[in-house]
């Protein structure tokens, strides 16, 4: 179904959050704690599993947790007497994965951690909720819920995307407003900055919605520098991208889906050290190409997905934006990849033909579809969204970090669909009882 003129521009790569702002009525966003799974051992041992440690992957290891911290790991690691022991034998252990690009609303965070999304990095929606839930994610005690880290509030022109969803966004409108208002949302929360950028090309051609220009884009990203923040900018074509990498924007939140990548977005995007989180999920969804019905019948997926996510990943109606080309942004991430850029795992959860948690295990499989090897992939929601959002205590395994931790049968370093045949779930070093759901009839 073709999109009509004023939709062809809306969607999940251009954060068109329609679903997630129904489900912010249906949901209430747990309380740090709030129906948190039982504590159970504080001292175990998952021996002899195959372990992934966000960078390489040890063949036979034993991890010793103790009171939510990992406290080593080895080969012949000698198991303390007052150690639980998990059997890992022909299983793989994995830190608990990141998803760096999510809205949060109303259940999201129970939802992802369900999944063995134990963190993620959210790119728009209210910043009480971060503010809210900051104390737990500095806490080790067990919880229900992923750890969230969030801009808050996203810099958008008056009447610019961002601002049709119902809540209060600031916006600005020149350069000189930069500083004041990346200091308002510091003062809210904001870990980092995220700024709309969608201006028009040639011709006017463009989402008929304002944006910032150039110059207020370079001032914002000077102000988030300054505030020591990084910067990410929200893109859909090829030519803005060029211009937010040109101003030193730390990462695009979206790969874009017009034209291919070309020489100067690669020299670009190397020369200023960004990343890229592609989002493949929601732009091949919004392309056509969507791969949401696909992972609602996954029997390692269905019986984990609440009837909203069900009705997130397959919607009722089909949303096209006529601009993207399915095969644009797949290609876009094997040449940034090739040339050297870190991909980061992000879904867009919740925007039509995704899901919270599920969608990023499908954007595993698509990061490994656009030239990516299954450990680059697992790289890609571990330990590579961990370093370049510093995030020290989490997204490998390794003596003193956070015990977020991943079980799963198989092996995803060979087939990265294994991820999504999760035995155990560990929050801060205590068990997740995951919820399942009565078929759809």
């Amino acid at each position: 179904m073709k999109a009509l003129p004023g939709a062809r521009w809306r969607g999940g790569i251009l954060v068109g959050l329609v679903a997630a702002a129904v489900l912010a009525f249906l949901y209430a966003l747990p309380e740090p704690g709030d129906r948190a799974p039982p504590p159970g051992a504080s001292v175990y041992a998952i021996r002899d599993a195959r372990v992934f440690d966000g960078e390489r992957v040890l063949e036979r290891a034993t991890v010793l947790v103790r009171d939510g911290r990992i406290e080593a790991l080895g080969a012949d690691l000698a198991v303390p007497a007052d150690a639980t022991v998990i059997e890992g034998r022909g299983r793989t252990l994995l830190p608990g994965l990141i998803d760096a690009h999510v809205h949060t609303w109303g259940g999201a965070l129970a939802d992802a951690l369900n999944f063995g999304v134990t963190t993620v990095l959210d790119m728009y929606s209210d910043p009480a909720l971060s503010r809210e839930l900051r104390p737990s994610r500095e806490s080790h005690a067990p919880l229900a819920h992923a750890d969230l880290w969030s801009s808050g509030f996203l810099a958008t022109a008056p009447g610019g995307h961002g601002t049709q969803f119902g809540l209060p966004v600031p916006t600005l409108t020149t350069p000189a407003e930069a500083p004041a208002w990346v200091r308002a949302r510091l003062a809210e929360g904001s870990d980092y900055v995220k700024i709309v950028y969608e201006p028009k090309g040639p011709g006017g051609l463009g989402p008929p919605f304002p944006s910032l220009d150039r110059a207020t884009l370079e001032a914002l990203v000077a102000a988030a520098h300054a505030e020591r923040r990084r910067a990410v900018v929200h893109v859909s074509r090829l030519g803005p991208a060029r211009e937010a990498l040109a101003a030193g924007a730390d990462g695009l939140v979206h790969v874009w889906g017009d034209q291919p990548a070309d020489a100067r977005v690669l020299e670009l995007a190397r020369a200023h050290d960004a990343f890229v989180v592609p989002t493949l999920a929601v732009t091949l969804a919004f392309a056509g190409a969507g791969t949401g019905a696909a992972l609602a019948a996954d029997p390692a997926v269905a019986p984990f997905l609440s009837p909203e996510q069900r009705q997130t990943l397959v919607p009722e109606r089909e949303v096209r934006v006529s601009v993207l080309r399915p095969e644009v942004p797949v290609a876009a991430v094997r040449a940034l990849h090739a040339a050297g850029v870190d991909v980061l795992a992000g879904s867009d959860a919740p925007n039509p033909g995704t899901a919270h948690g599920a969608s990023l295990h499908a954007e595993l499989e698509l990061l490994v579809q656009a030239g990516l090897t299954p450990l680059q992939a697992l790289a890609a929601a571990t330990s590579v969204p961990a370093r370049r959002f510093a995030l020290a205590d989490r997204g490998r395994i390794a003596p003193g970090l956070r015990a977020d931790l991943l079980l799963v049968r198989g092996d995803p370093a060979a087939d990265v669909r294994a991820t999504r045949a999760i035995e155990r779930i560990w929050k801060n070093g205590a068990t997740v009882e995951r919820r399942r759901y009565p078929p759809p009839r």
